[in-house]
Order: structure tokens, then C-alpha cells, then sequence
């Protein structure tokens, strides 16, 4: 039962850093990233749909994105979803939309910096409330009798671990997005 908590919390804590990583993906360092797009939703026929369904997006150098919708008829919806997804980018359309990615200023990175340790310092959260979770699970297990206390005790020293390891990734994380946003 309590490696079964265990497991849980794990995969639980995994999940936090999966969403960290998708956080990460979307602050914008600078290099053209398909990424930077993903939470673009685009209205097609009625309903939203993510822009990588109606379109594929390509890099097509260091600082510009090409996007080809599937439907040549959509280039102007997926101009509209692009401009209005307030990314501050500022696409140009033909038969082929071209994101070009602006550079950043100094103030920009720093704004970008401190983004990126807000949703840094929300995964710890995150973290630490699945431990939090995961200890009151074992506290109940040994109320109702199901486990020991020394159980209880080598399973709190185990979750501990798994814990300051999954803080420790997301701190080597955000020095690698902080290094990469700091680049000119």
C-alpha cells in the first residue's frame, strides 16, 4: 500500500515537472522555437482548435517561424489567432505566414526571467503539496493500523528524497531557461 503512494506521488510529481517544461517552452528566448505557439488557438469553422492542428509550423531560421495552414483559406484566421494570442509577435501572410521573432531587450529578458521563476516556484509548490498529500496517506495507513511506524518513518525519509530530487530538477531547469533567456 504505501509503494503504491509512493508510485502515485511519483507520477504525480512528474506531471508537475511535464507542465514546468510546457511553461518553459512557451517564454519566448529569442530563437524561433515552434513551441512559442502551441497555446494558440485558432477558430476554424465555428469551433477553436490549437494552431498545430490546422497548420504545421517549421523554423525557417534562427529568428523567423514558418507556419503553412492545411487550408490555404485559413491564412487569415491563423494571422488573427497569432496577433491576438498577446506573444507579442507580429506575423506577415501570404500563401505562408512568417513569424519573425523580435529580439529582446534587456528589460524584456528580465521580465521573461522573472516568468520563468514564478512557474518555477509554482512547480515547487506543486511538489511539496503532493508531498504533503502523499504524508497525510501514510499518517491515515498507520492510524487505521495497516502499517507501522517504522513504516511510517522509512516511507517519510523515501518521499523526502523523491522530493528534494524533483526540487533539485526543477531548479537545474530554470538555471538552463534563466542562461538561455540571458543569452544575446
Amino acid at each position: 500500500m504505501i509503494n503504491q503512494i509512493k508510485t502515485d506521488g511519483k507520477a504525480r510529481m512528474e506531471k508537475s515537472l511535464e507542465a514546468l517544461e510546457g511553461a518553459f517552452a512557451k517564454l519566448r528566448t529569442g530563437r524561433a522555437h515552434p513551441g512559442i505557439l502551441s497555446g494558440v488557438m485558432v477558430s476554424y469553422y465555428g469551433s477553436e482548435m490549437p494552431l498545430n492542428q490546422v497548420a504545421s509550423i517549421n523554423v525557417e531560421d534562427a529568428r523567423t517561424l514558418l507556419v503553412q495552414p492545411f487550408d490555404r483559406s485559413m491564412v487569415s484566421a491563423v494571422d488573427k489567432a497569432i496577433r491576438e494570442a498577446d506573444l507579442g509577435l507580429n506575423p506577415m501572410s501570404a500563401d505562408v505566414i512568417r513569424v519573425p521573432m523580435p529580439a529582446l531587450t534587456e528589460e524584456t529578458r528580465k521580465d521573461m526571467q522573472k516568468l520563468a521563476r514564478s512557474e518555477a516556484e509554482q512547480s515547487r509548490v506543486s511538489v511539496r503539496n503532493i508531498r504533503r498529500d502523499m504524508l497525510a496517506d501514510i499518517k491515515k495507513l498507520v492510524k487505521d493500523k495497516e502499517a507501522s511506524e517504522d513504516d511510517e518513518r522509512r516511507a517519510e525519509t523515501d518521499i523526502q528524497k523523491l522530493t528534494d530530487d524533483f526540487i533539485k530538477a526543477i531548479d537545474t531547469r530554470l538555471a538552463k531557461k534563466e542562461s538561455e533567456l540571458m543569452e544575446v
